[in-house]
């Protein structure tokens, strides 16, 4: 059998996406369900001082309002949900931290009755001090989200490697610059929606999220069910972008089945989705100390994400972010600390590339900035300060399988470089710029598979990795069918089902190819062992070594004798086989002291790049893209149409947080929860050119590496350099919007005049 790995495989239901036929969770019908809604708080943050439901109870078709004190009033319900902190009550129970946050759920026979009898639920509130910025609400005296973190701390990592306090006193040249990226959202066009029923003490749900079993775990820690007493089901999920990891509006809608005795659907609104999860916002002070010949020797950074009201995953991402922010820069003297603040805006959970696009659009602008001053080119001073093989990162682990030569090499021939920027227009400018980063994967976490083989033949993947138009499932079933030497249209994938598919930790984090697939090689080499055992007691073959091929045993140096597995399964009156896999790191960052964090934390590093041209109109600021390429090292290839697919969607997915996206608070309220105030890239934000690399290694054995997020990261500090090549402008703020491109060149001609005044005086 040829190899499947390394050729494009088509979705089997490729027509159906396109058509608009594909049955997601949104199409999903119980018989007999009824619709919920939830009531939401207008406020920041107040005291929830009494909840009248009369007037709702009596409008048309309701069936109930739920509260808080329904909730706490169920003995055998824990009213908090969040791993690791239990921190968000499924329904505000003495105060609402952030607006949007749900106070009562009202359950109607249709959801226009539901929709139509939230406004006469009627909530008194006592107005509590609220913050929406992380820098302010970390000072001492600001409003205390959770009265047991006076301080508004979620969480608090350190590393420290060497010394950097005498390196930056050393060093001859010392800069130091500040760097924000606002809150955003991650627009899946589906939105959340769930389905919920109970039956004889177990709850059930079909929902759209990431990490089904994740859920699970969480639903039956609400509900105080045994294990596997909660069954989740996904189908297909109509994009995720780390918005539906985790527990979300599930807790709300069992709680709401749980109480009317009846299988409930949630589908939330567009603002409902924007108020439900967000981007981290994030503040990043960053110092380098560099030689005069461009050499890094020492980098201080503190960042804070700002949560949002509720944990949710802040907790280890503040730690992820702390292991990326170095950069893929060997620095051999390093202080960094991050945090994640609680305040009073929407929760913040991952965003493509989590916790890292905001660390690189810093550490990746101010290279720059150390390039010009140094009259350096940039990308031969990233050349110069490159990670490479056996490096020793700041966490104190050997890396290996390092690319990043390779990666600026393809971002040179891909941009020409070397070239300038072909004349523009009087009135505008061109230029062009580029970024690397370095991220880790989630370090530990847990993939499980079974592949069964069944009586026709058929190859079935169990597995819990969600399908959201990534190409998980062609994926998965080209490992299989690779591993098992069979043809790809062989293999079968369902949805999960944690009743039925194993466990696995979640798809994100760039994490399923590699974890899922090693998964299911284990899972196909636990299966070829049992046919072999099968085949060896049937057949009398006395031991001989039996190799498997297109589905069929053959002794070596017996070609001529060829057992079909499916004439073994028959044979052993077997209809099925199966075989189980498991891929599990017991090492990572959550497993670290916060505090003092060393060793080993990622199975490997993605390694990811960005180069773009622009053009600036110098009169009004505005951005035209003109080309983007976007590179990445992915070891083993799959399938290289869809890493070339994800290569541009990592680029233009970039250009939103880039160039325009960004949510507003007014008076502690988001402004802009729709898609007609908050924009995302359409096809005419689209580069005209957009190209893509994904860097193979040579050795057939080469891990597999998840490109998801590989190259999004590089996106904004790319197109910002590229501002700044053009126009001696640094924006420090993201998105370059045109008035702050505008305003930024406007600060940095009176800069170049005084400084041209001075040098004639």
């Amino acid at each position: 059998m040829p190899d499947t790995v390394g050729t494009d495989f088509r979705h089997r239901d490729a027509e159906r996406r396109v058509l608009g036929t594909l049955e997601f969770v949104l199409d999903h019908k119980v018989e007999g369900m009824v619709h919920a809604k939830a009531v939401r708080s207008p406020l920041p943050h107040a005291r929830v001082v009494a909840v009248h439901t009369e007037d709702a109870l009596a409008m048309p078709g309701v069936i109930a309002v739920l509260t808080g004190q329904d909730l706490t009033a169920n003995p055998d319900i824990d009213p908090c949900f969040g791993k690791p902190r239990a921190d968000q009550p499924v329904l505000a129970i003495d105060k609402v931290r952030y607006a949007g946050d749900p106070v009562a759920i009202v359950v109607a026979e249709t959801e226009h009755q539901a929709w139509e009898a939230l406004p006469y639920v009627d909530v008194e509130y006592d107005e509590l001090p609220y913050v929406v910025d992380a820098v302010q609400a970390a000072r001492p005296g600001a409003p205390v989200v959770h009265d047991d973190r006076p301080d508004n701390n979620v969480a608090t990592w350190r590393l420290r490697h060497g010394d950097c306090d005498s390196a930056m006193a050393k060093a001859d040249r010392v800069y130091s610059d500040t760097y924000y990226s606002p809150p955003a959202s991650h627009v899946p066009m589906e939105p959340m929606v769930c389905v919920a029923q109970w039956s004889e003490g177990q709850l059930e749900v079909w929902t759209s999220a990431q990490a089904p079993h994740a859920v699970r775990q969480g639903l039956e820690k609400v509900f105080g069910l045994p294990a596997g007493h909660a069954r989740v089901h996904t189908l297909n999920v109509g994009g995720g972008y780390g918005a539906k990891g985790q527990v979300k509006i599930e807790p709300m809608v069992g709680f709401a089945s749980l109480a009317v005795g009846r299988p409930v659907r949630m589908e939330l609104s567009r603002d409902e989705v924007f108020q439900t999860i967000g981007k981290h916002a994030t503040t990043v002070e960053l110092t380098t100390g560099v030689m005069n010949d461009g050499t890094f020797v020492a980098r201080r950074m503190h960042v804070n994400y700002n949560a949002g009201a509720y944990a949710v995953t802040s907790v280890v991402g503040a730690g992820q972010g702390l292991t990326r922010a170095n950069g893929p820069y060997a620095i051999p003297n390093v202080a960094i600390d991050t945090v994640a603040t609680y305040t009073n805006t929407v929760p913040c959970g991952p965003f493509r590339g989590a916790m890292t696009s905001q660390l690189a659009f810093a550490y990746e602008s101010q290279i720059d900035d150390i390039a010009r001053d140094l009259q350096m080119d940039p990308l031969a001073l990233r050349r110069k300060n490159l990670l490479r093989e056996t490096d020793v990162y700041p966490t104190g682990e050997t890396l290996h399988d390092l690319h990043y030569d390779e990666l600026l090499d393809d971002l040179a021939a891909a941009i020409d470089w070397t070239a300038p920027p072909a004349p523009a227009e009087p009135g505008r400018a061109r230029g062009k710029g580029l970024g690397i980063i370095i991220k880790n994967t989630l370090t530990p976490s847990r993939s499980e598979a079974v592949v069964r083989l069944e009586a026709d033949g058929t190859l079935r993947i169990f597995s819990s990795s969600v399908e959201m138009g990534q190409g998980a499932n062609p994926t998965l079933a080209q490992i299989a069918a690779d591993r098992l030497g069979v043809p790809v249209d062989r293999v079968a994938l369902g949805f999960p089902d944690t009743a039925v598919t194993p466990f696995d930790t979640t798809t994100s984090s760039s994490r399923t190819t590699f974890s899922m697939g090693a998964a299911i090689s284990s899972a196909a080499e636990d299966l070829q062992a049992r046919l072999t055992a099968l085949a060896d007691e049937l057949h009398g073959l006395g031991g001989m070594q039996l190799n498997h091929d297109d589905g069929q045993v053959t002794p070596a140096g017996r070609p001529e004798v060829r057992i079909a597995w499916t004439d073994l399964l028959e044979k052993a009156g077997l209809t099925e086989l199966e075989g189980h896999g498991v891929f599990q790191t017991d090492y990572g960052i959550t497993l670290m002291d916060p505090l003092d964090v060393k060793g080993p934390v990622s199975v490997h590093w993605h390694q990811g790049a960005a180069a773009a041209e622009v053009e600036v109109d110098l009169e009004t600021g505005k951005v035209d893209v003109l080309r983007m390429h976007a590179s990445c090292y992915a070891g083993r290839v799959v399938s290289p149409l869809r890493v070339e697919q994800q290569n541009q969607g990592c680029a233009v997915f970039g250009l939103g947080p880039t160039l325009f996206e960004e949510l507003h608070y007014q008076d502690g309220t988001l402004s802009n929860p729709n898609l007609s105030d908050y924009m995302i890239p359409s096809i005419v934000d689209v580069p005209a050119t957009i190209t893509s690399t994904a860097l193979e290694s040579d050795d057939p054995q080469a891990e597999l590496h998840g490109v998801g997020e590989m190259a999004l990261p590089a996106v904004s500090p790319a197109v910002s350099n590229a501002i700044f090549a053009a126009t001696g402008a640094r924006i420090t703020t993201l998105p370059l919007t045109p008035e702050r491109v505008l305003q930024a060149i406007e600060e940095a001609s009176t800069a170049r005049g005084r400084t041209e005044l001075g040098a004639q005086r």
